[in-house]
């Protein structure tokens, strides 16, 4: 499975402009966790990519990402990515037991409110973010209300990293792929 296979399956898939923006926050993140570690950027961004990519069709906890995964399989996604795509959602009950699988969790949801954090930005870019702007948003729970924040806090927590210097690699990720994400600004 190559990434041009995998971005035709999200294509296919989802239709949402945003949720594309998202899973391609993930994938940059992950690749970029995945060079870090010396781990397969190609495989760990896959990973990342195709995570969410059957929310449209299966937009429940009863459904999403559990029937997702016979898709991926007949895609021929490779059982390790589809392990991790599985494993990011904890009511799924496959255990995080890999770094990639770790790291999937860790970078799901804080893409979620580093975008959200740009947004508000008079120049809706990303490059005019910095953690500091996304702390002071972390303590406002009303912002990005949706955003779980203490599952972020338990997914570093089980990578062994501080959740700023996290929050600094996943802002240094999507910086990289700012206009893909179209915060690139006005």
């Amino acid at each position: 499975m190559n990434r041009k296979q995998a971005y035709e399956i999200v294509k296919e898939f989802v239709t949402n402009e945003n949720l594309i923006r998202h899973m391609l926050a993930v994938e940059a993140s992950m690749e970029d966790y995945a060079h870090l570690w010396g781990e397969d950027p190609n495989e760990w961004g896959l990973a990342g990519l195709l995570h969410d990519f059957d929310w449209e069709i299966h937009p429940t906890l009863e459904t999403h990402p559990q029937e997702g995964a016979s898709i991926l399989r007949e895609r021929g996604v490779p059982d390790k990515i589809i392990r991790g795509i599985l494993s990011h959602a904890d009511h799924t009950g496959v255990p995080r037991e890999t770094r990639m699988e770790r790291a999937l969790m860790a970078c799901d949801e804080i893409t979620g409110l580093i975008t959200a954090v740009a947004l508000v930005r008079p120049s809706r870019s990303i490059h005019d973010v910095e953690v500091k702007s996304v702390k002071k948003k972390w303590g406002e729970q009303r912002f990005a209300a949706n955003v779980n924040r203490e599952e972020i806090e338990k997914a570093v927590e089980a990578l062994d990293l501080d959740l700023w210097e996290h929050v600094g690699h996943i802002l240094q990720s999507m910086q990289r792929i700012a206009p893909q994400l179209g915060l690139d600004g006005d």
